[in-house]
């Protein structure tokens, strides 16, 4: 819990810090600095206070209720002198104890309770009871280490939850804790208005039943007009003047408190006197005591025998010979005491359940009667009948609200002298003292009231009383009254919390949709959420019976208490350093029982409304992940996210994966501009359209210079790549290192990014399309080296040409191809990749295609049923086609591309050398052109002694090479010094006009006419070129030709990606073979394995 909380920016979830904590500037820093005692710590003391300056604004903190206590002080106006606060008073009696008190014993306990008995017994009674205290008290358990650690705010269960399990846990229980409570309104309200219509004032119905069979409908119907009247008359109240609900919360525990010492005075009074309560029984039928005063089926008046009330409610007549019901006419009546009293020992008959259905007549058990020949008109009979079916479970959902509302204490920390510990010492002695009340309640009226009264839910039996309310002693009145005002002040209560519980959600800012609930008055009532709270509570209200909304909140309250359990256990098992309750009598065994326990119960309560309210949990969860502010609570899920990340790293760690499972784990390279934004964001899109959220991402960058230096530049490119990952939605790490030279750092990244088993085995970069007019060479060359990096690394490679022009992620591309040229095996990759692009949206519609490439001596129409069995066997869909490539001669335009290159690639070289150097570089160029021209002329050399010459030629020119390389890379600081020497604009290619003038300049040298010829028009020229490279050279220039006359018009073309030289003075030449290989295709995919197969044929 941070102290900061008190601080927060609405819809902010990094708190803003007190005064108390580092990084504060708001203390006057010139009495900080003073004294030369601490001098070695002064430059410190910018970020980190004195520890005599922490203690002192500690010492001046106080957590006032956030949004719980009334806002008198914002009703003065703006810039007026605020009102001293006056530190809390409360004690453990008056602020914690008394309050769960009066939440937990209300409406169910004067409505239910003695009907809960009668119907299961005294026994499953008892269990129900023993099961819903002991949830609320390990819950209570639970929710007393958590609120002891540390300050809690005023917040109540959705403070601790949130702060403990995280913002999406903490606002699907929040919101959920919120319905509750407001259907708990809604049943405070529906008991009232049973109170008042059912006890009180009988004769206020506006609806009335014609016969007994739609006595129900017109009491529901009457229960939904008091009730919204009711509902709009306590939303007035609450708007108007909340601080007098508060001021009148005393009278109406008051009211509880006098009427359970009325139940208790009353059984004291039945061992003595019981009260005269006579009841009518039919048989062994219960009647409903109404419209008639005598139990007699007829009397004698003046020697007369004449026919009584209840005659006339059974026969269609007064007279004796009337046709009367056969079960009337065949069974006598007789009347017993409702109340027997405690040493009755009616308790024998009580102990057992009498469940039934609906209608089910409510019998006196091991009564004498004759059974009924005809029970089809029994229901027009004055009979007490059961008004809902019975079951065990559907009691333990009615019950459960009645031991709610043990939060009462939490919610009000704000208010207490010293919260960590009154609150545990309150509520669980609240709840002690709450649960003894309903185990004694439940022997009691099972040991003093008859069966049939008991399961008399509405008193119609005893003349209409309230059956709790004929054991209270001195009257029935003191509980009708008492509980009344008691459920009144409960429901406005609930109407009061409520819409400061959703405002509080709605100011932290989890879920977006709610942020206009966060508003109110100018003293801070919530207005909005008084509105909504209403409307949710009225539609309780229209389901219209307490015995259907009741198990409504028990979902929703048992699933608050599984999460306090669930944040409790979580805490104490990942030993979370933060984790230090004052209250040390807590285990986590105990947190784990409870949550068990609640969800038991939510299932045995109603297993559909269980599955719905974990439903809405589920969908408001969801909802916070996909488009909730980010939060940072220092939250126990993600100390379990990161145990459960460091055990399954520990597992991934034991071997490497197989081949079935093998996906690319991909490294992007990514380079940023000078204002540190990304550069081919596309690059991304193309990772999320490869990737589709599966496996893992990594973006990596470099930046070229010091961390001390980069710091900044790091960080804001850093978060521009986040912004640009979460634009294009790839899901990944951002990696940017700060290196000496970008080589080193796109070295570090391959080697190091990842953690453990979690490490990339694909690298995804972008192709330098600018290598041509660099003027720094360093740009290809790292190119190359990263290629050459992967390789030893063994992992994959995928260079993607012309990046900037693949689709978006909103693009969808039509009816087209994905090429696929496969010309040398690379373990499946070429396979593989097509595969998973389709698998993404824009994709989706492309078809495959791989073309293969046939040698002269191949047998095409093999290889292309080959292919197409091995595709069948992997489980793709493509078209196949073989290429036959035929070995033709070497072309002009083959030889004269070759020539460029090298001339180019000895112009690159130049680069690097002073004015001198450069001048004797081009000489010695010169001097090896007219000697192989002169070995060329000779007529008696043989065809072994010029491949000879021609090998030996080539070595040197390669030493020769690297020796450049290598000097210049020893030397890498003088060419800086050096750099004004050179041509501020070197041409990439020589033309006919720079020869003619090179020419003229050596013309002085002896023979000179013979050394450099024109290089456009003489052949020999061409056979001084290293016919390594003419080959290779070929080879592009002729599979070129192929591509681009199968694919030009395909969406992606991918293609194996030749290797780089292994002499290091042909990387030049490494780059012009590729830009040859893909001139005139638009989108590239060069792909290179990663030395291990990534695709099987089996399953």
């Amino acid at each position: 819990m941070e102290l900061g909380e008190t601080s927060r920016r609405r819809g902010d979830g990094n708190p803003k810090e007190s005064s108390p904590f580092i990084n504060n500037t708001d203390n006057d820093k010139g009495t900080l600095y003073d004294g030369k005692n601490m001098a070695l710590f002064e430059e410190e003391m910018d970020s980190n206070p004195m520890v005599s300056s922490l203690l002192s604004n500690l010492a001046n903190y106080t957590n006032l209720t956030q949004g719980v206590r009334e806002h008198e002080e914002a009703d003065e106006e703006e810039g007026a002198k605020k009102k001293a606060v006056t530190s809390p008073q409360m004690g453990t009696f008056i602020g914690v104890y008394l309050p769960c008190l009066q939440n937990i014993l209300g409406v169910i306990l004067f409505l239910r309770m003695t009907w809960i008995v009668g119907t299961a017994g005294i026994l499953e009674t008892f269990i129900i009871v023993a099961m819903c205290c002991t949830c609320t008290m390990l819950t209570a358990i639970s929710m007393s280490a958590i609120a002891t650690n540390g300050v809690v705010p005023a917040g109540g269960s959705y403070y601790m939850i949130s702060r403990s399990l995280g913002p999406e846990f903490g606002g699907a229980v929040g919101l959920c804790f919120y319905l509750g409570t407001t259907f708990a309104g809604a049943m405070y309200i529906l008991g009232t208005i049973e109170i008042l219509l059912t006890y009180i004032v009988p004769n206020a119905a506006i609806f009335k039943a014609e016969d007994k069979e739609h006595e129900a409908e017109a009491l529901l119907n009457n229960m939904r007009v008091y009730g919204t009247c009711c509902l709009a008359l306590m939303s007035i109240v609450v708007f108007v003047g909340v601080k007098y609900v508060n001021k009148l919360a005393l009278v109406f525990l008051a009211c509880v408190v006098l009427s359970i010492l009325a139940i208790y005075a009353g059984v004291i009074k039945t061992i003595f006197e019981p009260p005269d309560f006579p009841i009518c029984l039919l048989g062994n039928r219960s009647l409903q005591n109404h419209n008639f005063d005598k139990c007699l089926k007829t009397e004698e008046i003046d020697n007369v025998t004449v026919t009584t009330q209840l005659w006339g409610l059974f026969c269609d007549g007064p007279s004796l010979n009337a046709s009367c019901n056969d079960y009337f006419r065949d069974n006598e009546v007789t009347q017993v005491q409702g109340i027997p009293g405690l040493l009755s020992g009616v308790i024998s008959e009580n102990m057992w359940s009498a469940y039934g259905p609906s209608g089910m007549l409510v019998e006196k058990i091991n009564f004498p009667s004759r059974p009924a020949t005809n029970t089809s008109q029994d229901v027009y009979m004055p009979y007490v009948v059961n008004d809902i079916a019975t079951f065990f479970t559907l009691l333990v959902g009615i019950y459960f609200p009645s031991v709610t509302g043990i939060m009462a204490g939490s919610n009000r920390s704000g208010d207490l002298r010293d919260a960590q510990k009154s609150i545990p010492i309150g509520t669980i002695l609240a709840i002690a003292t709450t649960t003894f009340i309903y185990l004694s309640c439940v022997v009691l009226f099972g040991a003093c009231i008859d069966g049939t009264v008991l399961r008399d839910k509405f008193g119609d039996s005893v003349k209409g009383n309230l059956v709790i309310g004929t054991l209270s002693w001195p009257s029935p009145w003191v509980i009708v009254i008492g509980s009344f005002f008691s459920c009144c002040g409960a429901g406005l209560q609930s109407l009061t919390g409520a819409p400061r519980l959703l405002q509080a959600i709605a100011r932290d800012g989890i879920v977006p949709f709610l942020e206009v609930f966060g508003h109110g008055k100018a003293n801070g009532e919530p207005t909005w959420a008084l509105l909504l709270t209403a409307a949710i509570c009225e539609t309780g209200i229209l389901i219209a019976s307490l015995d259907a909304v009741a198990p409504i909140l028990s979902m929703f309250f048992l699933m608050c208490y599984l999460f306090v359990n669930l944040a409790c256990a979580l805490q104490t098992l990942l030993r979370t350093p933060n984790w230090r309750p004052r209250f040390k009598f807590y285990h986590w065994a105990l947190s784990f029982l409870g949550m068990s326990l609640c969800l038991a119960l939510m299932f045995i309560s109603s297993w559909y409304y269980a599955l719905v309210a974990m439903m809405i949990a589920g969908c408001i969860y969801k909802y916070i992940e996909y488009r909730g502010a980010e939060k940072e609570w220092g939250d126990g899920i993600r100390g379990l996210s990161l145990n459960a990340a460091r055990y399954a790293l520990m597992r991934l760690e034991e071997a490497p994966p197989h081949t079935k499972n093998w996906r690319p784990q991909v490294m992007v390279l990514l380079n940023v501009d000078s204002e540190m934004s990304v550069k081919h964001p596309r690059l991304l899109s193309f990772t999320t359209q490869l990737k589709a959220g599966k496996g893992l991402t990594i973006v990596g960058n470099v930046l070229e210079g010091t961390y001390l230096t980069k710091e900044t530049e790091a960080k804001r490119a850093e978060t521009n790549i986040k912004s640009a990952m979460s634009a294009e939605k790839t899901k990944g790490f951002c990696h940017v290192v700060v290196s000496s030279n970008l080589r080193d750092g796109f070295s570090y990244l391959i080697q190091s990014a990842g953690l453990g088993g979690m490490k990339h085995n694909t690298v995804l970069m972008a192709w330098p399309g600018t290598w041509k007019q660099s003027n720094d060479p360093q740009s290809w060359r790292n190119f190359i080296e990263t290629i050459r990096e992967t390789t030893a690394a063994h992992q994959a490679l995928l260079v993607a040409k012309n990046v900037d022009s693949f689709p978006t992620n909103q693009d969808r591309l039509g009816e087209g191809t994905i090429d696929v040229w496969w010309i040398v095996h690379d373990g499946g990759m070429l396979m593989l990749l097509p595969f998973l692009l389709r698998q993404h949206k824009v994709w989706r519609k492309c078809k495959m295609r791989i073309f293969t490439v046939a040698q002269m001596d191949d047998n095409s129409i093999q290889m292309k049923k080959d292919l197409q069995t091995f595709l069948y066997h992997l489980r793709l869909d493509a078209e196949v086609e073989v290429v036959e490539m035929h070995d033709s001669d070497i072309s002009a335009f083959t030889y004269e591309k070759t020539l460029v290159m090298e001339q180019r690639s000895q112009m690159l070289k130049q680069m690097q050398l002073s004015r001198t150097e450069r001048e004797r570089e081009i000489q010695s160029i010169t001097d090896e052109s007219r000697s192989s021209i002169r070995r060329k002329n000779q007529p008696g050399s043989s065809g072994s002694s010029t491949r000879r010459q021609s090998a030996q030629l080539e070595d040197n020119k390669a030493d020769e090479a690297q020796l450049i390389h290598d000097r210049n890379t020893a030397s890498h600081a003088a060419m800086n010094d050096k750099a004004d020497a050179a041509p501020e604009r070197v041409h990439m290619t020589w033309t006919k006009e720079k020869f003619f003038t090179e020419r003229n300049r050596h013309r002085v040298e002896p023979n000179a006419n013979m050394g450099v010829r024109d290089l456009f028009n003489m052949k020999p020229e061409w056979e001084s070129l290293n016919q390594s490279n003419v080959r290779r050279m070929h080879t592009a220039v002729k599979l070129n030709e192929v591509v681009v006359n199968k694919s030009q018009g395909a969406h992606l073309v991918l293609l194996n990606m030749p290797g780089p030289p292994r002499n290091r003075g042909g990387d030049e030449n490494y780059m012009e073979f590729l830009e040859v290989l893909l001139e005139g295709l638009n989108r590239v995919l060069l792909v290179r394995g990663g030395g291990r197969e990534v695709i099987t044929i089996y399953s």
